[in-house]
């Protein structure tokens, strides 16, 4: 009996007989020769069966084929540096394992809407198969600098009696006879328990009820959230350049095969290397007003905004100290100028804005109330956050990074859609 293999470790099998298990995804023939291309999940290889090699059996079942059948390969293991992975398999077996009738995606140009519909099988193809592993590897990369910098994952949870940032932009649910919604951020519990445990992080999905339908946005998205107690706005950017930097340089690291099957230039992403530059907010105001934007000191940006701010640099920059009126009621003032807090917005290269926004957070209890009565907020849903406040308050800072976006700009996307195996959006709750 042959052992089981996959194709990401075939090269461990070069000369001997294996068995692969798989789908397969394209077949051609040359008449006497067929060119099969199984996929199994870690990879692609083409399996070759030639009529006179194997018996008639095996080549009726391999006429039979249809792509995205389910089958198993045996066969010797060649090298081969022609091959796309630098190996072929010379098909001595086959074995049909689940038939695919009419597949709806073939190997030709679809619609978006199309492909989203049937999303449950476009995630099979190479290049969302290798964008699902980026995400992965981004995921694991994130978890491994945090854990290995002494944070301690906590999870916050879904269902939460108020919102964070204090908007309207929730959803709404019953929950027994109150009112619930589902959370925007897990960062008001990441502040708890970053004064019981020091410094945490969160890994978890938001969601956000606006009617957006940008390259940039998603109903339903993951984000990291770490928090820091005794962490000031200085500290709080220099972990977040460090960390991206980390997470960047871990993808090119494991993910270079994805990020060729993407066409990924990674020059760019060679690039990102702590520090970052920074810009303060006002010197960004000058920025674009000299560069032809009629916006006004006050106002936020927007995205052809951060475009071409972010596009003077090649790795990702800070914008900082934003106006206090356009920043949530929890950031910390800057103590040379209450007009602005100790925030930041780190911006991506190549036009995707923003990936990380980030404060020092307010840990005077009379000034977080005075922000409370200032922005109309429940005394009776937040008081367990003014609590934090009272007893043994810190100073501490904390940011949050979108996944989605973070994939999309290491993966080079057009849009964050195919950053999420199975994305919400505006009009979309299917599959």
């Amino acid at each position: 009996m042959n052992p089981i293999a996959t194709i990401d470790h075939v090269g461990d099998y070069v000369g001997q007989a294996v068995t692969l298990r798989g789908w397969l995804y394209n077949k051609r023939s040359s008449g006497k020769i067929q060119f099969l291309q199984l996929r199994d999940g870690t990879g692609t290889i083409q399996c070759v069966a030639v009529k006179s090699e194997v018996g008639e059996d095996v080549w009726s079942a391999c006429e039979q084929l249809t792509q995205e059948s389910a089958l198993l390969v045996d066969g010797l293991v060649r090298e081969d540096k022609r091959a796309a992975g630098g190996y072929e398999i010379t098909a001595t077996g086959v074995t049909p394992v689940g038939e695919s009738v009419d597949y709806p995606i073939t190997l030709k140009e679809h619609g978006v809407d199309f492909l989203l519909d049937h999303r449950h099988l476009w995630i099979r193809t190479p290049r969302q198969r290798a964008i699902l592993k980026i995400r992965a590897e981004v995921q694991r990369a994130m978890g491994l600098f945090l854990d290995s910098n002494g944070f301690t994952r906590v999870d916050p949870p879904v269902l939460t009696p108020s919102s964070c940032e204090g908007t309207t932009e929730l959803f709404n649910t019953k929950y027994f006879d109150e009112e619930a919604y589902l959370t925007q951020s897990g960062q008001m519990y990441m502040e708890a328990a970053a004064m019981a445990l020091g410094k945490v992080y969160s890994m978890g999905p938001s969601f956000r009820a606006e009617k957006s339908k940008t390259r940039r946005h998603l109903i339903e998205f993951w984000m990291i959230e770490p928090e820091m107690a005794y962490y000031g706005h200085e500290d709080n950017l220099r972990v977040q350049e460090e960390f991206v930097t980390y997470v960047v340089q871990h993808v090119l690291q494991h993910c270079r095969g994805e990020l060729t099957t993407l066409d990924r230039d990674v020059t760019r992403l060679e690039s990102v290397q702590a520090p970052f530059p920074r810009m303060s907010y006002d010197d960004a105001i000058t920025w674009l007003q000299d560069h032809g934007h009629s916006i006004q000191w006050g106002e936020d940006f927007g995205a052809p905004h951060e475009t071409e701010l972010a596009e003077q640099f090649d790795r990702p920059m800070f914008i900082e100290k934003y106006p206090t009126q356009i920043k949530a009621f929890y950031m910390q003032p800057d103590p040379e100028r209450s007009e602005v807090v100790l925030c930041a917005d780190m911006l991506a290269p190549e036009g995707y804005g923003e990936i990380v926004g980030g404060s020092q957070r307010i840990h005077d209890y009379e000034l977080l109330k005075r922000r409370f009565q200032e922005h109309s907020l429940p005394a009776d849903t937040y008081d367990w956050y003014l609590d934090l406040r009272r007893y043994g308050s810190v100073p501490h800072s904390g940011f949050g990074i979108g996944l989605e976006r973070t994939v999309a700009w290491i993966c080079g996307l057009e849009h964050v859609r195919e950053a999420n195996p199975f994305p919400r959006l505006l009009n979309r709750l299917y599959p």
